[in-house]
């Protein structure tokens, strides 16, 4: 069997995607873990089905690199609105089904989407972290020197820690560089490694900065090691309104051979 495969990135986030509308694909966990091995297989931070739906434009099916359904991914579900619109399935605008609920987005340019993320009511702060669920969890630190971390390493040890135990967490390491910027690097739970950038961790991110007070605007831009995210909300003792922007790229299609 051979089945057709587009790769996609977000920000250096990146991406298997397969139109699923005829098929109803199933791949074991093995399969998809050698499908996203850089080494053995094509290579990617996630896969990515997309599938129709009776209610909304499409369904986005997400899987980590490490072959397992996951919570949703920011910059994996800019790239499959790209996707859907290089498809011709939507136009300028769309509302799809993903693992947490129904997200609108828009295609601003050929390689720019943004991304409406949910609603976020639930802050919990500690002296030296900040937990919030933005559709992932993610445990957010501040750091001065955040070029010198070893992310993999620090990051692997709060993602398997008893007070994340079973299901594990995201771990983000955080600058400020000025009111309206912040560095980031993440360590994602599933692909057990730092990614270039990591979208549900950039909104976690900059609500966090801003509910601890490290800022006070609702605009914030994220750097990251693959490039720049911009997060979006309105603040009226919860986050609404949450974006998530950035650039996305259809890199290569290829067949995958069974």
């Amino acid at each position: 069997m051979i089945i057709k495969f587009y790769k996609y990135h977000g920000a250096g986030n990146d991406f298997i995607i397969l139109d699923d509308r005829e098929f109803n694909y199933s791949f074991s966990i093995k399969k998809i873990k050698e499908i996203c091995d850089r080494k053995n297989g094509i290579g990617s931070d996630g896969f990515i089905l997309l599938r129709n739906h009776k209610k909304y434009d499409f369904e986005m099916i997400y899987f980590n690199s490490d072959g397992k359904i996951s919570s949703m991914c920011g910059n994996g579900g800019r790239c499959i609105v790209h996707f859907a619109y290089f498809l011709k399935i939507i136009k300028s605008s769309t509302v799809f089904l993903a693992i947490d609920g129904p997200h609108e987005a828009q295609i601003i340019s050929d390689s720019k989407v943004i991304l409406k993320m949910n609603n976020i009511d639930e802050i919990l702060k500690f002296k030296d972290y900040t937990f919030i669920d933005s559709g992932s969890p993610h445990h957010i630190i501040e750091k001065s020197k955040i070029d010198l971390i070893d992310v993999k390493q620090i990051g692997s040890k709060i993602r398997y820690s008893k007070i994340y135990s079973p299901n594990g967490v995201n771990v983000n390491f955080i600058k400020k560089t000025s009111s309206k910027e912040f560095m980031v690097r993440t360590y994602e739970r599933g692909v057990e490694d730092e990614t270039l950038s990591c979208g549900s961790g950039a909104v976690a991110s900059a609500i966090a900065m801003h509910s601890k007070g490290r800022t006070s605007q609702n605009k914030i831009k994220i750097k990251t090691l693959g490039g720049d995210l911009v997060v979006s909300f309105k603040f009226n003792k919860t986050y609404s309104g949450v974006t998530l922007e950035g650039p996305v790229k259809q890199v290569f299609k290829g067949e995958i051979v069974f």
